[in-house]
């Protein structure tokens, strides 16, 4: 690894934080995401696999060789006593969509915001957008979604604390 890299539950910086990793750990690629390029890992100091991007690691091997993911069960991971998010309501202006929230309150030892996985169009391309707020207060997001994918857009939210994320909220899109 470089001198210090994060290895996250999720294969994306907005996943949360899982292990820090430090120059001469190693470990055993067990997958990679289908849509980044990012690998699932066991290293041999953790007792669990988390995700890193492969800009941070040297690996030895055929990464072609390993499963590709293409979901991921965060429901799985630690324990979490809030549960996902309410009041959830989205609206559209032209191709800017706002989704907003009712805030969960939560413990300041514990709150890790929200966390949302959806995909969008933008200039034709259907974009995966994972998206993560830092704490309880934020809760509305505008972003631009436009028509003319093959596929609809949509997503998902999370409530984040430090033991992990709630089930998840389907977003109703707009």
């Amino acid at each position: 690894t470089a001198e210090a890299a994060h290895c996250r539950y999720g294969p994306n910086k907005a996943y949360l934080h899982a292990a820090d990793l430090y120059k001469g750990d190693r470990g055993e690629v067990r997958g990679r995401w289908y849509l980044n390029g990012w690998v699932r890992v066991l290293f041999d100091k953790l007792s669990y696999q988390c995700w890193v991007a492969p800009s941070v690691i040297e690996v030895s091997g055929d990464l072609n060789t390993v499963i590709v993911y293409n979901s991921i069960d965060l429901t799985r991971i630690g324990t979490n006593q809030y549960g996902p998010p309410q009041g959830l309501q989205t609206s559209r202006d032209g191709d800017q969509v706002t989704i907003s929230w009712t805030r969960m309150e939560m413990t300041e030892d514990k709150d890790r915001g929200y966390f949302i996985d959806m995909f969008v169009c933008q200039n034709g391309a259907y974009l995966w957008w994972p998206v993560s707020f830092p704490d309880q207060y934020t809760t509305s997001y505008t972003l631009e979604d436009e028509p003319g994918c093959s596929a609809p857009s949509g997503g998902v939210i999370y409530t984040v604390e430090k033991h992990g994320y709630s089930q998840p909220e389907s977003i109703p899109w707009p």
